[in-house]
């Protein structure tokens, strides 16, 4: 399903105003807020992450819907490079981003392009993600594709500088505040409500534990500081405590 916004939809309840700005949250790292968009029927606020690298290019992971405002802003601070799609639910706005930054090279988890051509989404995926952050990362960057997962290939990366880890989909974490009353129920079932989110109960049924335990372990042994996710409020600090919260359900 392609991701459905307007926008008419950036002051809708849900979202984290302003939108299409960049925010800082450590050096060369700085976050913009979208719109919400319509997955499943369940509105989700969309968060782009963004890191200058140590040669000054911009590093797009999961990019929100294109701004010509917002690329201002990106330009003024480094010239984007790379455009990251983390996951088979994180692709539809790469395109767009590639189309106005024709030099940018756009990187895609596993699982991406298969989901895009079966959405009849048009992607153009330059490079495959895997489990070692490539050349023009290395050097700022630790990454891996969480395994044990046949639907859900996840690519989680660690910016050692910041020590800010970056997630997409493994957690979750709607602000009940933000959602109508029939969606403070869903997502409390669910398990990815604030102020206990975590990765989804459904999407907990794909992943072999004894697999997925062990991705977090590496995640908690780079010591992370901060968490960076695309859903719902994030967490500024005691990131390592709030890995062991959320994936309590495995036996770390």
């Amino acid at each position: 399903m392609r991701a459905i916004w307007s926008r008419d939809a950036m002051a809708a309840e849900g979202t984290y105003p302003p939108l299409f700005t960049l925010k800082a949250v450590a050096r060369d790292v700085w976050i913009a807020d979208g719109p919400i968009i319509d997955l499943y029927r369940m509105p989700f606020p969309t968060r782009m992450t963004v890191v200058r690298l140590s040669s000054g290019d911009l590093w797009l992971h999961s990019p929100i819907a294109f701004s010509a405002d917002l690329l201002e802003a990106l330009q003024e601070i480094g010239p984007v490079r790379h455009l990251i799609a983390p996951n088979w639910l994180h692709y539809a706005h790469v395109q767009d981003w590639a189309d106005a930054l024709p030099a940018a090279q756009t990187w895609v988890a596993p699982g991406v392009v298969e989901r895009a051509e079966g959405q009849g989404v048009r992607l153009r995926a330059d490079h495959l993600l895997g489990d070692a952050a490539p050349e023009p990362w290395s050097g700022d960057l630790d990454q891996m594709i969480v395994p044990g997962s046949r639907l859900h290939r996840e690519a989680v990366f660690f910016h050692r500088a910041s020590r800010s880890l970056i997630l997409t989909d493994l957690i979750e974490n709607f602000e009940p505040a933000r959602l109508p009353w029939h969606l403070r129920i869903v997502t409390r079932v669910a398990g990815n409500q604030h102020p206990d989110g975590s990765m989804p109960r459904d999407l907990r049924l794909t992943f072999d534990r004894q697999a997925l335990a062990g991705a977090v372990r590496r995640m908690i042994a780079w010591e992370p500081a901060r968490i960076l996710i695309a859903h719902g409020r994030w967490y500024p600090a005691r990131a390592v405590d709030e890995l062991r919260r959320a994936f309590r359900f495995l036996d770390l």
